[in-house]
C-alpha cells in the first residue's frame, strides 16, 4: 500500500490523529510512504488495541462508478 500524504483531503485537520504522524511525525511536501501488508496488518491490531490512532488515510475521489441498484443489478440490492 502507497500513503500517499499529498493526496489525503485529511491532511491537515487529519494529521494529528494519524498514525503515520504518531509514529513519523508531521509528514513533510510530498511525501508518501510504502506499506507493505504485514505491516499495514500490524498497524490495524495496533489501532484497534489503543495504542496508535488508525490511518486517517482518505484520497479524494476523481469520477463516481453509477449507483449498480440504479441499473437493476439484482446483486445491488442484496445489500
Amino acid at each position: 500500500m502507497l500513503i500517499d500524504c499529498d493526496a489525503c483531503v485529511m491532511r491537515g485537520p487529519g494529521c494529528r490523529d494519524c498514525v503515520v504522524t504518531v509514529l513519523l511525525g508531521m509528514p513533510p511536501e510530498q511525501s508518501s510512504i510504502r506499506v507493505d501488508d504485514e505491516e499495514l496488518a500490524a498497524l490495524g491490531v495496533l489501532a484497534e488495541s489503543g495504542l496508535v490512532p488508525p490511518l486517517r488515510l482518505v484520497h479524494a475521489v476523481s469520477s463516481v462508478e453509477p449507483n449498480a441498484a440504479a441499473e437493476g443489478d439484482p446483486a445491488a440490492d442484496a445489500v
